[in-house]
């Protein structure tokens, strides 16, 4: 309740508008029981009004003409100012990812995620590092600084089918990611038909996904922030008789980066030492610049914009050593027995 004394230039007040508030304007006086006020409601509308003092159990100031107040909760405040913080992290700690999972990366794998792969918006990339590289640990680190930043809500990951317990055993004890296996179970057991909708992390086996025409379909109806393809040298095409033949590994990675907008492949060998066949499958990443029939020597082109590749001997420590003892490959001379001579002479 408030008295007609109280309405005041400035003040907000609950009442006089049905569905509102109304700011007063002005106010002038009829008398001592009658005052006529000046308002704007909530669109800034002008309008006035004559309040007698039956009027008056149904107004209540909300405001005496200050702009704010300080007696809201103070504990939802830090809740929301801790949320916001939460959500800006990433501007202040620019490798938050790492930060916050059970990793220990090594140079190259920070620099792969940081420097090679986030500033690509969106990312087609190729990553081909020697094995034992960590390429699992570099992608877990993508998908997490994503979901930190707000870029990524559904992700897909594509493995050979013995490698999805690994991925996700791996996503979740190092990176606290829950992704969840779709298999034929998971299939059937859908309440839309469709899992793949259901699910916003998933991990899928490549046969069962390029095999199954049925899940194929149901791949079209997806869209996804980050595809990631394991062992993505499986998903290979190859000239033959001037034509292209494509796999249906082939076919189900076209159809992924389709759906994806970003596409990550992994592998440690993504060249089987014919150039055709290597730039089929880079057409993965970038169908425009890798269109039309292959001829040697002419359709060379620079692909560092679209892969990584660091060697074993690349591969080093934060004090500069290497990681992996270095090769050495040469003859051993050796002098055989007369019953080793005989077996040798007689097996070749």
């Amino acid at each position: 309740m408030a008295r007609l004394e109280e309405l005041t230039r400035g003040a907000c007040v609950k009442g006089i508008v049905a569905d509102g508030l109304a700011t007063i304007v002005d106010v002038k006086w009829h008398g001592s029981d009658v005052v006529e006020v000046t308002y704007k409601d909530a669109t800034g509308r002008p309008a006035n009004e004559l309040l007698f003092r039956d009027r008056e159990a149904s107004l209540e100031i909300v405001a005496q003409g200050t702009p704010f107040s300080f007696d809201g909760d103070g504990a939802h405040f830090r809740l929301a100012s801790e949320a916001h913080r939460i959500r800006l992290a990433h501007l202040f700690d620019p490798l938050l990812a790492i930060h916050t999972s059970l990793v220990e990366p090594l140079p190259h794998q920070i620099t792969a995620v940081y420097e090679a792969m986030l500033p690509r918006q969106p990312l087609r990339f190729l990553l081909a590092d020697d094995p034992g590289a960590g390429k699992t640990i570099m992608a877990g680190l993508l998908i997490k600084e994503l979901m930190i930043r707000g870029d990524l809500h559904r992700c897909l990951i594509c493995c050979p089918g013995y490698l999805a317990e690994q991925w996700q055993d791996e996503l979740y004890s190092r990176f606290h990611l829950s992704f969840d296996i779709v298999g034929r179970e998971a299939i059937e057991s859908s309440r839309t038909g469709n899992p793949f909708i259901d699910r916003n992390l998933v991990i899928g086996r490549l046969d069962l996904m390029s095999r199954n025409e049925d899940v194929l379909a149901k791949l079209e109806q997806t869209e996804w922030d980050l595809v990631v393809v394991d062992e993505a040298h499986k998903m290979h095409a190859s000239f033959f008789s001037g034509e292209v033949k494509e796999t249906k590994r082939y076919k189900l990675a076209r159809l992924l980066g389709a759906k994806a907008r970003h596409f990550l492949l992994l592998t440690a060998t993504p060249h089987n030492g014919k150039e055709e066949e290597f730039q089929l499958f880079l057409a993965l990443l970038d169908a425009d610049r890798f269109e039309g029939r292959f001829r040697d020597g002419v359709h060379l082109v620079d692909t560092s914009d679209l892969m990584r590749r660091v060697t074993k001997e690349g591969l080093l420590k934060f004090d500069g050593t290497p990681l992996f003892p270095e090769r050495w490959a040469y003859t051993v001379s050796y002098t055989l027995s007369d019953k080793e001579a005989k077996l040798y002479a007689e097996v070749t």
